[in-house]
């Protein structure tokens, strides 16, 4: 847990639900605030936490959970499951400080942060009950079905940083292992988040 991390809400004790925020590659956890204040006034009785991604962007400004720099497809995995145990980590140090566990914890990551809470699904144990990809993928297409993890892709028709067809294939995917999975694309969206996908946040918060 990093001291930099924003509190956008502190439940009253005893928190009912934790709501954690994280944001891309070179970015900030204040660019995630607003869609977060939006989540608390829709439930004070959850934490909601933007967390700060540990290491600074060595492509300039922000921050990052791992490098882009000469990415490639062969490579991606290794980089996320270096990065994997501090996610890891992160999420737990919340719901330790929190005293909310696993079963009431959403994972909320946009583009970087999504990839991170997305793969995050793919590891030993259940880390979050509800993981929302905003603008993301998977590092390589989804290999287990998370038993107690709903999933849900949302994304930008026009992205032209993380083509959607990643989500859509990897819904495809989830749902042939027997995924709890939604995946919903916004047309004219690109690589960000407008009012149509925060809303599509809100109501997933609350889908079965």
């Amino acid at each position: 847990m990093s001291d930099q991390d924003l509190v956008v809400h502190a439940a009253p004790a005893p928190a009912a639900r934790l709501i954690l925020l994280f944001h891309g590659v070179g970015s900030r956890p204040e660019d995630l605030v607003p869609l977060g204040r939006m989540l608390a006034a829709a439930d004070p009785a959850a934490w909601v936490v933007s967390v700060r991604s540990p290491d600074a962007c060595d492509l300039g400004a922000g921050w990052q959970w791992f490098s882009v720099r000469g990415v490639t497809e062969d490579d991606r995995p290794a980089r996320i499951a270096a990065a994997m145990p501090a996610f890891i980590r992160s999420v737990r140090d919340w719901q330790a400080r929190t005293g909310v566990d696993a079963t009431a914890t959403t994972l909320i990551g946009f583009s970087q942060g999504a990839i991170m809470a997305l793969e995050s699904t793919q590891a030993p144990g259940t880390l979050a009950a509800r993981v929302i990809s905003l603008a993301g993928r998977f590092a390589a297409p989804p290999r287990v079905a998370p038993a107690a993890t709903r999933i849900h892709l949302l994304h930008g028709e026009q992205d032209p940083v993380i083509d959607p067809r990643y989500s859509l294939t990897a819904a495809e995917t989830l749902t042939a292992l027997g995924a709890a999975v939604t995946v919903e694309l916004f047309p004219g969206l690109g690589h960000g988040v407008d009012a149509r996908m925060a809303a599509a946040v809100a109501k997933s918060m609350h889908s079965r």
